[in-house]
């Protein structure tokens, strides 16, 4: 009999650039500074306990995340990094060239993290005026042309609704003649027929496994990969786990809660629409035993945190494991010290479960 073999799920890891996050979840935005230092010595630890991939962000509240990969490449060896982008800003020409040096850069230790936007506001500020449709459209233009590149179609030459380039030629292209992964984000429909034309890993913020599971069939069915972005909260015994809970939410800060609420209202996407009709609906704050939704409205989708003891955690993410999602994305409270507890305590427990799971030949 042949042997199959379960993939490992991969666990990546959100970047703030304070180099390591909020200690509370209720607390206004720490913006309008950037520590490299911090940074560089959270991207090295992340190395060290083995992140899968490193993800930074886009936002106008963000410094720009492509200088400060290009930067982190020379600081380490194996570690990857995801960048988040949204079409628009850049001609796809221009952003493949920024693409394919940062390949040779880290040693084709890149992945893209393709984002249409979720804030009118916010795109206009960029001289961005598209509706939520018009940016996902123009977003598989964009990866159209640039898979095309990455193929080797050369000199390009693209007339659509959105792009228009002649003769374009580019000469360094990406490390080893490959491409780097793509992660399609968003919850609509139009995300999603994105993610199976263009993309290797859909993700969207976070849900129950079940919610997950049949939000993502048709991703899985097309042969696409999924994924999720969520906060973590892990401590040896769910007793521990609830009480730092506890104090971490708080004093809470109603003045920041009142602006997440006046942001969300100019907001277009779906996937953060959904996650907060998901903290509204969820009973006592919790959409199930392990899923905790009240720091969403302070913290916006990524927020819903999964929150237990080690054994419950690992637990919970192999139901994920087995209703097909492949991925996780996660971030903590503060950020740092919750990675390093999670890839300590957790992920042996999940290594431990695939392994029980491998069928026997």
């Amino acid at each position: 009999m042949r042997r199959t073999t379960v993939e490992p799920l991969r666990i990546h890891w959100d970047v703030p650039t304070d180099g390591g996050g909020q200690a509370k979840p209720t607390e206004k935005y720490k913006l309008g500074a950037l520590d490299m230092g911090e940074i560089t010595d959270f991207v090295k630890e992340a190395e060290e306990l083995g992140v899968d991939s490193l993800l930074f962000g886009i936002g106008h509240y963000l410094p720009d995340p492509v200088p400060i990969i290009a930067a982190l490449t020379q600081q380490t060896e194996r570690v990857k990094f995801m960048l988040a982008y949204r079409p628009g800003l850049l001609s796809p020409t221009l952003f493949t060239q920024i693409v394919n040096t940062l390949s040779w850069m880290s040693d084709d230790r890149l992945s893209l993290n393709v984002v249409a936007g979720i804030s009118v506001a916010e795109q206009a500020g960029y001289g961005d005026f598209l509706a939520h449709d018009q940016r996902y459209a123009r977003s598989g233009e964009f990866l159209h042309i640039l898979r095309e590149f990455w193929e080797g179609e050369v000199p390009q030459t693209f007339d659509g609704h959105h792009y228009s380039i002649k003769d374009a030629e580019l000469h360094l292209g990406y490390k080893g003649g490959k491409r780097p992964e793509i992660y399609i984000s968003g919850a609509s429909e139009v995300a999603q027929q994105t993610a199976l034309s263009y993309g290797d890993c859909w993700m969207r913020y976070g849900d129950t496994p079940e919610g997950m599971r049949q939000a993502s069939l048709p991703l899985i069915e097309g042969g696409c990969r999924v994924g999720t972005r969520m906060h973590v909260l892990a401590r040896e015994t769910r007793e521990e786990a609830l009480a730092e809970l506890a104090e971490l939410m708080g004093d809470p800060d109603a003045e920041h809660e009142a602006w997440i609420r006046e942001f969300v209202k100019n907001v277009d996407s779906e996937a953060v629409k959904s996650s907060f009709r998901l903290a509204d609906q969820a009973s006592g704050k919790w959409l199930s035993p392990y899923i905790y939704t009240g720091a969403v409205p302070y913290r916006g989708g990524p927020a819903l945190c999964l929150v237990g003891s080690y054994q419950e955690v690992a637990d919970y993410l192999f139901q994920y494991k087995l209703a097909g999602i492949s991925e996780f994305i996660f971030s903590g409270w503060p950020t740092r010290p919750e990675m390093r507890t999670f890839f300590t305590h957790v992920v042996p427990l999940i290594r431990e479960l695939e392994r029980d799971a491998q069928p026997q030949s």
